[in-house]
Formats: C-alpha cells, structure tokens, sequence
C-alpha cells in the first residue's frame, strides 16, 4: 500500500497529464489506426512511459518497480483514458503482476525489463466468446521434465508482439472448475507459439495464440501446482479495476467535450445548453459520472489496502463503469448530432473504445451476477 500524500498523488496525475498532452494525445491513436500499425502501440513511446514510472507503478521496488498503489496507478490511466492513448498498461498488471505475485526468483527477474519498458508480458488466459477465466481447455501434460502446452487462447491483451506471455492451463479435472489451473511463462519465440492479430474497433492490440506442443519446464511455474486460479484472480481483480479507471477516464473527458458543445452550438438563435431537455440528460450524465469516480476510487483504496471486499469493489466498478461509459457516449453521439457519427469528431473514437472495455474482463452482466454470487444473494 502507498504512503504517499494527496498533494503527492495529484503532481503524479499532472505528470501524466502533461505527458499524454504533449506526447499521445488522440491524435496518436488515429495515426496508429491510419497506418493500420500492427502493434497498435508505439514501443518508443511506450519507454518513455516507463522511464515515467509508469510501466512498473504497482511492481514492487525490489523487482525494480515504483512500489505505489493502485491510487496512482488508477490516477495515470484515467489520464490515459481521457486521450484513448494505446498502451500496454493493462496487460502489464495482468502479466507482470501474475510474475510478481506467484513467480519464483528466476522469474521474476523478467519484471525489471518490463519496468523498463523493454519487454511486455500479457496474459493468455481468456478462451471463448464469454468472459469465463476458469473455461480453460488449454491443457499441460508432463512429458519428461516439463510439460507440453496444447490448446489457443483468443482475446490476448496487448498479444500480439508481446515478449512471453503467462498462460493459464489446466493440469487437473474438467474445463470449467476453479481447482487444476496452472500458470507457466513462456517466451513467444519458443517453438509452437504462434500469435494472429485481430481487429476490433478501437485499434487496440488483441491476439489469438496458439501452443502447438510447447515444451515448458517446472522453473516456468508461476505459482502454485494446480493452484494458479489464486494468482489469476489476484491479478484480475487488480487490472479489473485498473480498466475501470481508464473507462472512467474516457467518459469523463466525452462529458467534458459535449458539455462544452452545448455551450457554444447554437440552434434557432440560442445555444442548445439552454434547452431544457437537455439540461436535464446532462445532468443525468454527470450523477452517473460522479457515481461510478466513487466506485472507482473505492475499488482501488480497497485493493491498496488489500482489503477483503476488494473482488466486490471491483465488480461493482466495473459493472457501473461499463454502463456509464455506454450511456455517457451515447447521450455524446446524440447531443452532438449529426457531426457525432463522422470520423471527423473524436466522440465516435470514444464510444468504440467503450464498446471494446465493456467486453474486456467480464462485461457488466457478468460483473453483476459476480458480485451477487460474492454477496451469497
């Protein structure tokens, strides 16, 4: 758990700030878009982000990392959620925080890299159309001293040019139990690791990987033996909420846009923030915004303080941001009019960037039935 101060916090913040303004603001990502990058991001940037401290916020010090919270991690990625900055921020939590939480020493010496900015490590844990992270038919059978890894994993954040990836297989009883989850490091130059990029309408970089009879030894553990599912919902939790904030981020900066639009358009002589109707939508807006910051920022104390209701908080969070970023990109689209469905206006770029993390580590139906089951309802 961080220490540091609020005014402490807040300089963090106006770093990040400052950076993204200056260095990636939207802008950035058309160009990615345009050019049809296949990474979807720019390593460049990306290491400058880390010498940041951004790559390695929440690592530990002793693997080279920040040793902050989730506060002032949440704090940058809503800063990078308010310019749709393409980044592998996420997957680094998910990857690197798997590492850091269940890797032995050996392993763990990969994570000063990524604090560095010098690799990137995803998570290849997601199977079907669903979000479900213990459908897992990825198998590891031992062969010899190792095992061998079968089976393909769709949706891989941040996937495709990634460095190695930790790879959720079963190792014991059916495809859908929690118990029999294994995680294992393995390098993406390793022999049968093959990786396919997919589109999706936020640009960002989503891979399908394929482990054709990879080999991999007992030292690639990151772990627990057939208890990897602690490590996995560990790091879920954390980078579950760590979207959130990005989400949040994004629709805050939408509410700002069109807030401002309906100051300065006007209609039949007069602006049309004067019109009744829609004072009252944007109004309905900013109560839905300010609710979820709440949620948002409860979540992430809770995960700094490692608190037992964590894995609610983040359910909660992520639910009510999925639905607010939808609503909020919606009444833009709307609002603006006409102007709001071209490619010209960035609204657009934002609402597809809402669509995509509504689906990304459980949409808002599975993070309600989530946080029913966790409350025993």
């Amino acid at each position: 758990m961080s220490n540091l101060l609020p005014e402490d916090r807040e300089a963090i913040r106006q770093a990040a700030r400052t950076f993204v303004r200056d260095r990636a603001p939207v802008s950035h990502l058309r160009a990615l878009r345009d050019a049809r990058d296949p990474l979807g991001y720019s390593r460049e940037l990306w290491r400058e982000m880390a010498s940041l401290g951004f790559a390695g916020m929440t690592i530990p010090q002793r693997f080279g990392g920040g040793g902050l919270g989730f506060m002032e991690q949440g704090a940058v990625l809503e800063e990078l959620g308010r310019n749709l900055v393409p980044a592998p921020i996420v997957s680094a939590i998910l990857g690197a925080g798997a590492l850091a939480l269940g890797g032995a020493d050996e392993l763990q010496s990969i994570l000063s890299r990524v604090c560095m900015g010098e690799q990137v490590v995803a998570l290849a844990h997601e199977e079907g159309r669903r979000y479900a992270p213990y459908a897992v038919s990825t198998r590891a059978e031992r062969a010899g001293p190792g095992f061998v890894l079968r089976g393909e994993k769709s949706l891989v954040i941040d996937g495709y040019g990634a460095d190695a990836f930790v790879v959720v297989a079963r190792t014991a009883g059916p495809a859908v139990q929690r118990d029999g989850l294994t995680l294992f490091l393995v390098p993406s130059e390793t022999p049968g690791v093959s990786t396919e990029r997919l589109d999706l309408v936020d640009s960002r970089n989503v891979a399908r990987v394929r482990f054709d009879s990879v080999r991999v030894l007992e030292r690639d553990v990151v772990g627990w033996f057939d208890g990897g599912a602690d490590v996995l919902d560990a790091v879920v939790t954390r980078a579950t909420v760590a979207l959130a904030a990005e989400m949040l981020g994004g629709m805050a900066e939408v509410f700002d846009r069109t807030l401002a639009y309906l100051k300065t358009r006007k209609q039949f002589g007069v602006y049309i923030g004067s019109f009744q109707a829609l004072k009252h939508r944007a109004a309905w807006m900013f109560c839905e915004l300010e609710l979820t910051r709440s949620l948002v920022l409860e979540a992430l104390q809770a995960i700094d303080a490692e608190r037992d209701d964590a894995p609610l908080l983040a359910s909660a969070a992520k639910a009510r941001a999925s639905d607010t970023y939808a609503l909020v990109a919606n009444e833009a689209i709307q609002m603006h009019g006409g102007i709001g469905v071209t490619d010209d206006l960035d609204i657009g770029l934002y609402l597809k960037r809402a669509r995509v993390a509504e689906q990304t580590l459980g949409s808002a139906a599975y993070h309600v039935d989530r946080f029913a089951t966790l409350q025993k309802y």
